[in-house]
């Protein structure tokens, strides 16, 4: 019985719900889950004490709260209570570094936000972090918040903080125009005791010029003489220093600087001493003060001469002794290749026929070593020419394309060397390497013949009769400029190919060009590209492409501009040619106006030349009778 009352289980009765109607107060899911967090929290005990014993477990404890931090920030980026107790917990480590890169991050996010920028300036407080970090960058923001903000006297501090640490010249340039700005010109005397170069001191004296202070101006150009002294002399101070005696009409002073400087300076380095000396005679002096600059040059140019003419005695013996002694003539050439400076300069002339001294001796060893060490210590255009010119003539080119590569690195911007370069491989059949170093040609940020350059480039693939890669280069090409010749050239090369379809080419990029040069202002190029179109229609077009064109063309208009002088007073008028298209006129309509106002003009004058010839008409017509007449009249008696 008992196993039997065990056995049986109470079934546990469901209470009635008697009101199944739905509550007043209605509670959410949100709701029950946001309770049960909360009351979750209250339940958990607080975490306990954790006593770090030893710098590892500090470690492990940074990682750790930093992963934490870390996390929160990724997942609510926007939250700056976030990043500010991150960065406060680093502060608290002494982290300051930490602590200001937390800071910046934040402020990447959102730099809008009071409250942190203020938390990361008490930190700089609280830190003691007031020296500011040697950025020229930050300055230059710090030093223009201020201004914008008014704070002018705040402003200056600034900028006398900034020059403690004597940063560069652009920062002082800033300061002094900051004063400038404001009045205070005394305070912008302090460029050139912390930069004294040549340059600080000529704009020292044209600022003093400037404001009125001529006789301070004239006083810093002294100054800056006496400081230079002359062991470092420069050749701009006092061309600057003379230029400025001019400008005040002292002209016994400019002769007098002029003629102290050419004394002192070494004539290779005074050119544009002598030049400005030459053009101050001719304006300002006399007979004798002209023909003693022209003295003083060509003494100077005698000079050059003798130092050639001596290098060219030397070679003269050299080649003497050539026959009989080449060991004594080969210590003669390297005598005189160790006594010039060649870091000052060099005498090109001397290592090529040294080079082909050695070659008429059959040692073609030292030849090449002579011309690499020429390279090496004064690289020079005629060095690395004459170079690869010996190399040509011994059919070594692979040691010609070493030497081209070691010319295009010391003159990056020759087209001539890259002309040449590319040419040699085409000789040599190789068109790939032709091809590839063509590309890198056109390139290259500067070169001194782009034109020629690409000229080559173009006339090479046609050479090879690489038709489409001639049409992407002229593509490639008027992507950098529009130039109505390269257009003209681009039609008259598709006229150039044998094909169907040359003379549809060619007026296609006739249109294409005239559409791209519409708005382009020199209206003699697109003039010009017009008269070839329609040359170009006059040889292979039709009547209606021929009327078309003729269309297009410009009226040659004359008309009247003002002249200013160069004082800015009004010079007068003068007549000029303008050029205006049909679209020109269309769009403007005075123009217009004036168009159908000379077409008016025409008619009527095709209307009087049409009655003044039907007046005419019948006397023409009866011209025998009209001399009929006068003959009776002449025979009738009176």
């Amino acid at each position: 019985m008992a196993s039997t009352a065990a056995g049986k289980q109470r079934i546990p009765k469901v209470a009635k719900v008697k009101n199944k109607a739905p509550a007043e107060v209605q509670i959410t899911a949100e709701q029950l889950l946001r309770e049960a967090k909360e009351r979750e929290l209250e339940l958990l005990p607080p975490p306990p004490k954790q006593k770090i014993t030893d710098a590892e477990e500090l470690n492990d404890y940074k990682l750790k709260k930093r992963k934490g931090f870390e996390d929160n920030i990724r997942k609510n980026r926007t939250v700056i209570s976030n990043w500010i107790k991150y960065a406060q917990w680093e502060e608290s480590l002494k982290e300051v570094q930490r602590a200001r890169s937390i800071y910046e991050r934040a402020l990447d996010v959102d730099h809008r936000n009071i409250t942190l920028w203020l938390k990361y300036a008490e930190m700089k407080r609280d830190t003691g972090d007031a020296t500011s970090p040697r950025v020229n960058q930050f300055w230059y923001k710090y030093t223009y918040m201020e201004e914008m903000l008014g704070n002018i006297v705040g402003c200056r501090q600034v900028f006398e903080r900034w020059m403690e640490w004597e940063p560069e010249e652009q920062a002082w340039h800033s300061y002094i125009n900051f004063e400038l700005r404001y009045k205070e010109v005394d305070k912008s005397r302090t460029l050139v005791m912390v930069h004294p170069e040549v340059k600080n001191w000529i704009k020292y004296a044209h600022f003093e010029e400037k404001h009125g202070y001529i006789a301070r101006a004239r006083k810093v150009f002294e100054r800056a003489v006496e400081f230079f002294g002359e062991e470092h002399i420069n050749e701009n101070l006092y061309v600057a220093f003379s230029r400025f005696e001019e400008k005040q009409k002292e002209f016994e002073r400019v002769r007098i600087i002029y003629k102290y400087a050419l004394d002192r300076i070494p004539k290779q380095q005074a050119q544009e001493l002598f030049k400005n000396y030459t053009v101050f005679e001719k304006r300002f002096g006399d007979r004798r003060g002209i023909e003693d600059v022209i003295v003083s040059k060509r003494r100077f140019q005698y000079e050059e001469e003798v130092k050639v003419n001596h290098s060219t005695k030397c070679i003269m013996l050299i080649n003497e002794l050539e026959v009989k002694e080449p060991e004594r003539t080969r210590q003669v050439y390297q005598a005189c290749l160790e006594l010039i400076p060649h870091k000052k300069f060099t005498f090109a002339k001397i290592w090529p026929l040294y080079a082909q001294f050695e070659i008429r001796q059959k040692n073609l060893q030292n030849a090449r070593r002579g011309l690499g060490t020429a390279i090496g210590k004064c690289p020079k255009n005629k060095l690395f020419k004459g170079y690869i010119e010996l190399e040509l003539q011994l059919r070594e080119f692979d040691r010609c394309r070493k030497l081209y590569e070691k010319y295009l690195e010391f003159s990056p911007e020759n087209c001539t060397t890259w002309i040449k370069f590319a040419e040699l491989e085409t000789i040599l059949g190789d068109t790939e390497r032709a091809r590839a170093i063509f590309e890198l040609a056109i390139g290259q940020p500067r070169l001194d013949m782009p034109e020629v350059l690409w000229k080559s480039y173009i006339d090479s693939e046609i050479e090879q009769e690489e038709y489409e890669n001639t049409r992407g280069l002229y593509k490639r090409l008027l992507q950098r400029t529009q130039h109505v010749k390269v257009w003209i050239s681009y039609g008259q090369f598709e006229l150039s190919i044998d094909s169907d379809d040359r003379i549809q080419r060619c007026r296609q990029i006739y249109e294409e060009a005239n559409k791209s040069m519409q708005n382009c202002e020199e209206k003699e190029e697109r003039l010009m590209l017009l008269e070839s179109w329609r040359d170009f229609e006059d040889e292979l077009g039709s009547f209606a492409n021929k009327e078309r064109v003729q269309k297009l063309l410009p009226e040659k208009v004359k008309k009247r501009r003002k002249i200013t002088a160069e004082d800015g007073s009004d010079a007068g008028w003068e007549e000029y040619y303008d050029y205006i298209f049909p679209e020109d006129a269309a769009n403007q309509p005075n123009l217009k106006l004036l168009a159908m106002a000379k077409m008016w003009k025409k008619q009527q004058q095709q209307e009087d030349e049409d009655e003044d010839e039907e007046d005419d008409g019948p006397l023409c017509l009866s011209h025998d009778y009209r001399m009929t007449v006068n003959i009776q009249v002449i025979n009738t008696p009176v």
